[in-house]
């Protein structure tokens, strides 16, 4: 029989080098294989409306982005993603940044390292897309070479430059009596269906002749509203230079809470590169009333109104974004315009007063001035805008320095003259004038006005060069001025735009013109009807 082989012996300590020996090998081996990476892979656990609950992930940390697998429903290659949000020792919130209706409890949900990011750059103006910088006007992707996170650090005070360039609107009103900058927060608030959106629209037409760039968010509107307002941007030429980012009611709600970030982002690029944006939120009771159906669904505990403790914060984080940049960093700026809706009137309710707080002052849209055909319906008592006159033109000081004043005390007059009480001569003059400046303050939506031209109207309605006139006629009137002051007066009209101030005789010349214009259609006027009395009387 042959014997078998001996046993080898292995020398003290040889066992543990071969397990090192092994261990080496097995870590080449692995590093050499392309494609392998360390995954920390978590299990749905419960799903509700736009949110998820989560357990797997122990190093998870807040506000990262993390993908959903085996989503029944989903194209292929495309993964449904959520943003981490409440955070304990054995299940972590997720808010769905999509629709969750193919997700179940049992999928996959993997970390990726990441906070959320858009896409920004001037390839976004003319565009129209999502919360997440998808593309939804079926123009082919986006191609931007930079990407930045929807959240970002807010300028530090010995960052900022002072607000001293106006931003016009191209609103009578607005650019008259409640003047905004550069780099200012300015709250549009009212009813429902009292023009908001179309005072913001406005605004941006009448950026088609600078240079500043607008970014449009719609937050919970309707698809058909959004629609409209695309469709008015593009008729009008705003298209080309405004970025439209929308979260429609129709969205999941954690789209609607991360949109105003991502529009935010997409605007500090411009301002970042030493220029000016303006941003419009539409609406932010919309943002607040997402954020509270994600907070409550997650179980966090509500305050005032149902709303988290922590509502006040997301939008004071999000508005004070808005700055003017000192010099040495480029000199930008970015103008926020956020809109906000009232019920009732109700402008003391808890987010209205919040915004407030955090804003440079407000425009105030009244539901009963609209009721009564005054557009825009703004109630100049309830407005305020606390950077005041630093921003105006020096035009605008020298026309409208005591209109507001005068405006407020016709108000009042009108309001104590309907109880039938005598009035004297004054009073009578204060109120033929009040009706008239309150006429001259109307125009049409879409029509935005050049700064001469309104600094002509302004003065002649000051001056009471429309006393003569009905207010009916006031509209008509106007406009013969505003042609008048283009055609006969263009150097007044350059240094006016060029921002110098206007002497006395400035003044006097433009009124004499505007003077002219009004009389010379009430002569026309006569005549014409002289002209149908004779003829009346020869047939």
């Amino acid at each position: 029989m042959s014997e078998r082989p001996a046993a080898r012996e292995l020398a003290p300590g040889g066992l543990m080098s071969t397990l090192d020996d092994v261990s080496a090998a097995l870590d080449q081996s692995l590093r050499g294989r392309d494609g392998l990476v360390l995954e920390e892979v978590g299990v749905t656990t419960r799903v509700g409306q736009g949110i998820a609950r989560v357990r797997g992930l122990p190093n998870v940390r807040s506000e990262e982005l993390v993908r959903f697998s085996n989503v029944r429903g989903s194209a292929r290659g495309s993964a449904l993603m959520g943003l981490t949000f409440t955070l304990s020792e054995d299940e972590v919130g997720v808010i769905l940044l999509g629709e969750g209706e193919g997700l179940s409890a049992g999928a996959e949900v993997r970390r990726t390292g990441r906070v959320i990011d858009v896409p920004v750059g001037e390839q976004l103006l003319g565009r129209v897309v999502n919360a997440l910088g998808e593309p939804l006007d079926g123009r082919g992707p986006v191609r931007t070479w930079t990407r930045r996170p929807i959240e970002r650090e807010v300028p530090p005070i010995t960052d900022r430059a002072p607000v001293t360039v106006p931003l016009q609107t191209g609103l009578k009103a607005i650019d008259a009596l409640i003047p905004i900058g550069l780099g200012q927060r300015e709250l549009i608030v009212g009813d429902r269906q009292t023009g908001k959106t179309a005072v913001a629209i406005d605004t941006v037409i009448n950026q088609r002749h600078t240079n500043v760039v607008c970014v449009y968010c719609a937050i919970g509107r309707r698809s058909d509203s959004t629609a409209r307002v695309i469709a008015d941007l593009r008729k009008h030429g705003a298209l080309d230079y405004t970025v439209v980012v929308v979260a429609s009611g129709e969205d999941a709600p954690g789209l609607q809470y991360i949109a105003p970030y991502a529009a935010t982002t997409m605007a500090e690029f411009f301002m970042e590169r030493g220029g000016d944006a303006l941003v419009i939120y539409d609406d932010l009771s919309q943002h607040a009333k997402a954020y509270r159906e994600v907070s409550l669904l997650l179980r966090r505990p509500p305050g005032r109104e149902a709303y988290p403790g922590d509502i006040f914060f997301i939008h004071s984080r999000l508005l004070e974004r808005a700055t003017h940049l000192l010099p040495a960093l480029g000199g930008g700026s970015m103008t926020s315009l956020p809109i906000v809706e009232t019920e009732a009137q109700n402008i003391s309710a808890y987010i209205p007063t919040n915004l407030i707080s955090i804003t440079d002052g407000q425009v105030y849209l009244n539901p009963e001035l609209f009721q009564r055909g005054i557009l825009p319906p703004i109630d100049i008592g309830e407005s305020v805008s606390r950077v005041g006159g630093k921003t105006q033109l020096p035009a605008y000081r020298a026309v409208a320095g005591d209109l507001r004043l005068q405006y407020t005390q016709f108000e009042e007059l009108e309001q104590f003259a309907r109880f039938g009480t005598r009035l004297d001569d004054d009073t009578k003059t204060k109120l033929t004038r009040g009706r008239r400046v309150r006429e001259a303050l109307q125009q049409p939506q879409y029509e935005p006005i050049p700064v001469e031209e309104q600094i002509a109207v302004l003065l002649a309605a000051s001056q009471g060069v429309f006393d003569e006139i009905g207010p009916e006629e006031v509209e008509r009137a106007a406009g013969r001025v505003r042609r008048a002051m283009v055609e006969r007066l263009p150097e007044l009209c350059e240094q006016i735009r060029a921002g110098e101030p206007l002497s006395d005789e400035d003044l006097e010349e433009i009124e004499t013109t505007a003077r002219q214009a009004v009389f010379l259609e009430l002569a026309d006027d006569g005549a014409d009807e002289a002209a149908g009395g004779g003829s009346d009387g020869d047939n």
